[in-house]
This record gives structure tokens, C-alpha cells and sequence, in this order.
């Protein structure tokens, strides 16, 4: 696969299809078109914005020891540009997680423990970029999202990424970047292919995912990928993602008193 490969586009049906798990098993990654409603991406936005204003207002920096990163909107107002457990304080994002078709995606990983995880790692995350001159995440260096587990002493469980997209993207507007089929590679190249958050860039073999307002794509925990700038700045780079985890292993469920892991610790000073 290159960065030019015209990958398929699927549909979310009652049950993955034979083509898409050969699919996901070859490039560790999915790409489902139309999984919300142009209407359901509203409400989606709308809810993260009452929980901006709640954080805001009640100075929140931290959720379950996971850290909130902060930045300035384009007119110098101040935004919530990461979100972790946003599910924790809103009820329409904590009802989102429940939809069914997101058990679906339960046979990407084989294991009969599964689950999303609604109170464990981040819980729902939401990504908030835009390129303006007071942005504090625009974009995200190259990473695995399997490194959590090493730097917890726990073994690499099977783990993936589920990506609801809340914006209407071009090439233009940066968003996720893959290496397709490194979640096959070795635990050498998984620790050190890249410097973790400090590379960022292109890499000859990197593919765009380029979604729709709606589209839900799946990558695999171990894939190596990366977020890129929007190469426009203003109004037009403003793009809106949530991330959910779907995962397997010992159930380890975050609260308030949850010490901030050292990968977190180390993604912060990614810009």
C-alpha cells in the first residue's frame, strides 16, 4: 500500500463481512462511510461543547488523572483541544457509547472479553484541531496507541481505535496519517520505528484517511500513525474527531485519584 492506494470505503451492516476482516487483518485498519447522520454530528458537537463550558467554568485540568489540554480558539478564546472521559459529563456522549454497532467491532479483536471502554484508558476522547497562531494541538506526532500498555508494565492486549469524524475533510486539512500493516511489524520496530510524538514528518509510505462528517474508521492498537497539520490556517482547518477504545485484558477502570501515566506525560509536549 502507498500513499496514493484508493483504499475501500465500507458500510457498517449487522455483521463485518468476510472482505472487511481480510482487509483489517492485511492493513490494520477500517473505513466505514455514513455511520451518524448529518443531524447526530450536531448533537455530537453540541455536547462536547457543554462540556467545554462545564470544564471551563469549573477549571478542570484533569480527568481521571488523564491531563486536559487546553489551547485559544481563533478569536484568543479559550477551548477545550483534547477531551478524555468527555462520556463521564454529558449524557448523549455516555448513551453515544451504547450504541450497538460498536459490538460489532468486537470480532476485529477475538477476544471474549472485549468492551468499549467507557471508564478505562481515556475513555471518550475528543480531538478539537485548528491551525490558528494561538492553537495549542493542531497536530500529533507519529505513535502507537498499544505504548500505554508498555509503559504500565501490562502486556500489549489487542486494542483498537475507533474514530467517529465530525467534520467534512480534504487532503488540505491534515487529519490521520497510517502506515498501513505495521501493526504486523516486530516489537523492535514497535518501540522505536519512530520517535514517540517527536516525529512528525511524512512518511514515504503514509497513507491519508480522508473522511466524511459521520464516517467511522478503526485502526488497529499497534499501527503506527500520526495526526497532520492542516496546511490551511483559519476557520477552514477546524476538524472535530472522537476516539473510542475498544479493548480486551483485565478490566481497569480509572477514577479521580488515577495517577497521570508516563506516556501521558511524555504526549504533552507534542504540538
Amino acid at each position: 500500500m502507498n500513499p496514493t492506494f484508493d483504499y475501500p470505503r465500507f458500510e457498517l451492516g449487522d455483521a463485518l463481512t468476510a472482505e472487511q476482516l481480510e482487509h483489517f487483518q492485511r492493513w490494520g485498519f477500517l473505513h466505514f462511510s455514513n455511520f451518524i447522520a448529518a443531524d447526530r454530528v450536531q448533537e455530537l458537537i453540541a455536547a462536547t461543547q457543554r462540556v467545554e463550558n462545564r470544564w471551563i467554568d469549573g477549571g478542570i485540568e484533569k480527568v481521571n488523572g488523564v491531563p486536559i489540554k487546553y489551547g485559544r480558539d481563533l478569536d484568543g478564546r479559550r477551548i477545550v483541544q483534547r477531551f478524555a472521559f468527555a462520556n463521564l459529563y454529558d449524557p448523549l456522549l455516555a448513551d453515544f457509547l451504547k450504541d450497538p454497532r460498536f459490538k460489532l467491532l468486537f470480532a476485529l479483536i477475538g477476544s471474549p472479553d472485549a468492551r468499549v471502554g467507557a471508564n478505562e484508558k481515556d475513555g471518550l476522547v475528543v480531538n478539537h484541531y485548528v491551525h490558528g497562531p494561538h492553537s495549542e494541538h493542531s497536530r500529533l506526532g507519529w505513535h502507537t496507541d498499544g505504548l500505554r500498555d508498555i509503559f504500565l508494565g501490562s502486556r500489549l492486549n489487542p486494542l483498537l481505535n475507533v474514530g467517529v469524524h465530525l467534520s467534512e475533510l480534504g487532503i488540505e486539512h491534515g487529519g490521520l496519517r497510517l502506515l498501513p500493516g505495521t501493526h504486523r511489524q516486530s516489537l523492535w520496530q514497535f518501540l522505536f520505528r519512530k520517535r514517540y510524538f517527536r516525529d512528525h514528518d511524512p512518511d514515504a509510505d503514509e497513507l491519508a484517511i480522508i473522511p466524511a462528517a459521520g464516517d467511522l474508521t478503526v485502526h488497529d492498537g499497534r499501527l503506527w500513525h500520526r495526526v497532520a497539520q492542516s496546511t490551511v490556517s483559519g476557520e477552514p482547518s477546524r476538524r472535530r474527531v472522537m476516539y473510542i477504545p475498544v479493548i480486551s485484558g483485565a478490566y481497569a477502570p480509572k477514577h479521580e485519584k488515577s495517577a497521570t501515566p508516563l506516556y501521558q506525560r511524555l504526549a504533552r509536549f507534542a504540538k
